[in-house]
This record gives structure tokens, C-alpha cells and sequence, in this order.
């Protein structure tokens, strides 16, 4: 077991590494791609290590960080910087997400904002959500972190599509922000998919029988 881990009540090791063994088999994160937290204390928090096989979490897949940076964030998840300000700015994050999502972050690239057209994702998501522009990605992660907190600051929701990137998303309860980052990944594939069809039948063949 991982010296930084061994105190670590084993529950919440456990249920993350479930987590994403299941994200991972359903596309949601990839099996090096992708980044998963929960809140320990106000100013720490369990996070999966950059080179952890995410379909295949142990406890030595995870590390404990502090606010105080030190060594061990060297060996976190790119994305600590990320879920640490999150945490920094929301007292009801409980946990912190980053889910690489393929339908969705294709859709992000050529929209400015997603526009359900199904009923699961108008109920939950809304009938639009802006998509966050990611601008240079040579300097994505020195802002990302501001950017993403801002976002959330400016707007009323607790998910985001970062274009080009995937969704980064909080909330008190795991499930509840898998069951919303598997919404709003399969509406993008709907709009994908209907997009087809649209081109498809872009002239009079449509009413040929």
C-alpha cells in the first residue's frame, strides 16, 4: 500500500476505482486519459497519479494533496491544479471529474454551445448550455484552472464542455455527476448522430420511396 495512501479510508479508494472501471468501460475515460477526486478535508483531497491505469485503480493509483504544493503533486493527475481550485472555490464539491468524453468534445469543436434535442438532455441540461472556448492549447494548462472557476462562477451550472478537450464537472454525490456528464455526452452524440441525417438528406431524395 502507498505510504501517501494508507490512511485513507479504503470506501472512498474503493468507490472511485469502481467508478472509473465503469467510465472507462462505457468511454468516459480512457485508460490513461481522464482525472478523478474526492474532497478529504477543506484543504485536501484524493486524486488518481498521472500514470494510473484508470480501468485498473489500486490504491497505490491514488495520491493525497494538500493546498500546499510539494513533491507529490509532481506525481498527480495533470489535472490537479484544476480539481484543487475547484474545490478551493466550491465548499459543495464533494467530487471532481474530468471525463475526455469523444462524442462530446468532437461536438465542441465545431459549436459554440450544446442545444439538446432529446428529452433526458432538454429535462436536465437545459435547453442550451455554452460550450467554454479552450483558445491556445499550448498554454491551456497556465489558465485552465481560472478559467474553468470562472466559468462555474458566471454561470448556473455545475458541468462544463471545454471545446476540444471533454467535460470537467462537481457535485456533492459521485453517481448523481456521472449520471450528469453521461447526459450531457450522450445528447452530443443525439446531435451528432441526427446532424448525419440531416446531411443525408439535404435534397428531395428524402421523399423518394
Amino acid at each position: 500500500m502507498n505510504i501517501h495512501t494508507k490512511n485513507i479510508n479504503s470506501p472512498v479508494i474503493s468507490h472511485l476505482a469502481n467508478v472509473a472501471h465503469s467510465l472507462c468501460q462505457s468511454g468516459l475515460l480512457g485508460v490513461f486519459y481522464g482525472s478523478i477526486s474526492a474532497r478529504l478535508s477543506a484543504n485536501s483531497f484524493l486524486i488518481n497519479r498521472k500514470d494510473a491505469l484508470l480501468d485498473k485503480m489500486t490504491n497505490d493509483s491514488f495520491i493525497t494533496l494538500h493546498d500546499k504544493e510539494d513533491y507529490r503533486w509532481q506525481e498527480a493527475s495533470l489535472d490537479s491544479f484544476i480539481h484543487a481550485n475547484i474545490y478551493r472555490n466550491f465548499l459543495e464539491a464533494r467530487f471532481v471529474m474530468y471525463s475526455h468524453a469523444p462524442y462530446a468534445t468532437s461536438y465542441s469543436l465545431n459549436h459554440d454551445t450544446i442545444k439538446p434535442i432529446d428529452y433526458l438532455g432538454h429535462r436536465i441540461l437545459g435547453s442550451k448550455s455554452k460550450i467554454l472556448d479552450s483558445k491556445e492549447y499550448e498554454t491551456l494548462y497556465e489558465r485552465a484552472d481560472t478559467d474553468i472557476v470562472r466559468y462555474f462562477k458566471t454561470n448556473p451550472a455545475n458541468f462544463v464542455l471545454l471545446k476540444g478537450c471533454g467535460i470537467y464537472g462537481y457535485g456533492r454525490d459521485l453517481s448523481a455527476l456521472v449520471k450528469l456528464i453521461a447526459v450531457v455526452e450522450n445528447s452530443c452524440k443525439i446531435l451528432h448522430f441526427n446532424n448525419l441525417l440531416d446531411q443525408s438528406y439535404a435534397d428531395e431524395s428524402r421523399f423518394e420511396i
